[in-house]
């Protein structure tokens, strides 16, 4: 199983929408798809799971959520392990291990077992790889050819953890000053994240405990949300679209050299259109907005629009898996 985490410390551009499309089309396509909502703010979760459903999943606190938060909430209260992970199925080939706005609670776990990990402290170990293992029996369980996770938006320990529970990352990038910016964060955070976690490695001395290796790997970008004419960026977003190879080069792949335009890197996984006429349609559904039909509203121009997004989610899924093998391949792995 292939884990991936769609990152950018920058909120707002379009992760989650982009995390639950790619997972539709992969199915499509074949794929078994786990989906893991490791973002506090759940909003993989509502976009994939009825308010009905979502209400029995998320009990109060003096039960058992059927969530990401029940699974480590033994942890949290210092009482023993991870637990079983429920796996909610959300069609045939893909499935979701729930999140939870109570999961901001293991925060300052998380954030007390890094420095601990230092000084070889088992329970420390248990706590950094929580997600890992979440992940590894669910995905096991659901036989799941790959993994995403949905992060929120910060370079916090949740994030943290998550990360060095994927085997790749993926960061979508809107078109804006402060998507650049975050890049400049994002890479030296990484960074520093990848040697630390090196580090506590090197001193674990629990060989029971099934740790994530760490390695933070870059498969690419993704420019979302840029306003499009004639299949090209406007004017407006055209600046910041030229900066972004650049800047993802140095900032993340520490790179001091890069292609002029996103056309010629290796590492724009795709430039990704506005479908905002179809977002609406496609949340009455429950569907994919590929996905939808004229039963379901999408007539007329819709159509078009419809066949469209078809096209780029099918193109960008290519060029995801592509990469998966391209970076795997050049780790010697």
């Amino acid at each position: 199983m292939k884990k991936i985490a769609f990152f950018n410390n920058k909120g707002g551009v379009g992760k989650t929408t982009l995390v639950y499309h790619v997972a539709h089309m992969l199915v499509e396509r074949g794929q078994r798809v786990l989906l893991m909502d490791l973002d506090p703010q759940a909003n993989l979760s509502a976009m994939c799971v009825s308010e009905e459903r979502l209400e029995q999943l998320w009990p109060d606190a003096l039960e058992h959520p059927q969530t990401i938060f029940g699974c480590i909430r033994p942890i949290l209260r210092g009482l023993g392990d991870i637990a079983e992970p429920h796996i909610e199925e959300l069609t045939p080939g893909l499935s979701l291990v729930v999140g939870d706005l109570a999961l901001s609670s293991f925060e300052d776990k998380l954030s007390d077992a890094w420095p601990r990990a230092l000084d070889r402290d088992e329970a420390a170990f248990r706590t950094l790889s929580a997600f890992h293992r979440v992940t590894q029996l669910a995905g096991q369980a659901f036989g799941a050819d790959i993994c995403f996770f949905d992060v929120g938006p910060n370079l916090g320990a949740i994030n943290r953890a998550a990360l060095l529970a994927s085997d790749f990352f993926i960061t979508p990038l809107a078109p804006d000053l402060f998507s650049m910016q975050g890049l400049r964060n994002l890479g030296p955070t990484l960074s520093d994240w990848r040697s630390g976690w090196a580090d506590r490695l090197s001193r674990n001395t629990a060989t029971d405990i099934d740790l994530p290796h760490g390695e933070l790997r870059p498969l690419g970008y993704i420019v979302m949300q840029a306003g499009m004419r004639l299949s090209r960026p406007v004017s407006a977003y055209e600046r910041w679209v030229r900066r972004m190879p650049t800047e993802f080069h140095r900032s993340v792949l520490g790179d001091g050299t890069a292609p002029t335009n996103t056309d010629s890197d290796e590492w724009c996984l795709g430039i990704m259109r506005h479908y905002q006429s179809l977002m609406p349609l496609a949340q009455d559904a429950q569907k994919a907005m590929f996905q939808l039909r004229p039963g379901d509203g999408a007539i007329g121009a819709h159509m078009g629009a419809v066949q469209r997004c078809r096209a780029d989610f099918d193109r960008l899924s290519t060029r995801i898996l592509e990469q998966v093998d391209i970076v795997t391949s050049s780790a010697g792995t």
